[in-house]
């Protein structure tokens, strides 16, 4: 069987951790950010994990970084 293809989109945008989680970052935090509070441009700088719903089709798209 052929080597699956990385998404490279996909494994820019998403970090997998050691025990397998997958975190994204969150949108919208590059622009019109003079605007925003400095509470929540801190909040947009956390990784938060993937909803379990979305993790096959990430793990379709980054076969070998999701166990």
């Amino acid at each position: 069987m052929p080597k699956l293809k990385t998404h490279k989109g996909a494994k820019s945008r998403f970090h997998i951790t050691g025990r397998g989680k997958i975190l994204r970052t969150k949108g919208g935090k590059s622009h019109l950010r003079r605007r925003k509070a400095k509470r929540v441009k801190r909040l947009f700088d956390e990784k938060i994990a993937l909803h379990p719903a979305d993790r096959i089709r990430i793990k379709r798209l980054i076969p070998y970084g999701v166990s």
